[in-house]
């Protein structure tokens, strides 16, 4: 996957490490409202931490685009591009809504996935990365 700072990006660069890939895209609504608490509760207490990798995927939008919307979101964490949604239909059918967040262990499994934005089903999958990251 490609960055939108132009670093390409692979699973092997993540091997041992717990990930958030948090699939999203500048107009989905649901995105937007949950953005800022992955922003605030995630990321910042988190960015710091070797064993951790955030990165949103943007679904099939162009480069200028989802470098406004990181803008827009006022959002620090990485953002990748997903062209044709390829690296979304690896975890859902294409057609799905794309508001969800796929946390993997450092066993490389899937440990948690989320469906649009609920703030218990949130803080549920905050307290599996923290635990997941004490592992």
């Amino acid at each position: 996957m490609t960055l939108t700072d132009g670093t390409k990006v692979s699973t092997n660069d993540w091997k041992g490490k717990v990930v958030m890939l948090q699939f999203t895209a500048s107009w989905c609504g649901v995105c937007r409202r949950e953005m800022p608490h992955i922003e605030k509760e995630i990321w910042e207490k988190h960015k710091d931490n070797p064993d951790f990798v955030l990165i949103g995927v943007d679904r099939d939008e162009p480069l200028n685009v989802v470098k406004r919307y990181a803008s827009d979101m006022k959002i620090t964490y990485p953002l990748g591009l997903d062209p044709g949604a390829d690296i979304f239909g690896l975890f859902a059918d294409k057609d799905a809504g794309v508001t969800r967040n796929v946390i993997i262990g450092k066993d490389g499994k899937i440990a948690y996935m989320t469906r649009l934005f609920k703030m218990d089903e949130f803080n549920q999958m905050k307290e599996v990365i923290d635990s997941l990251l004490k592992q």
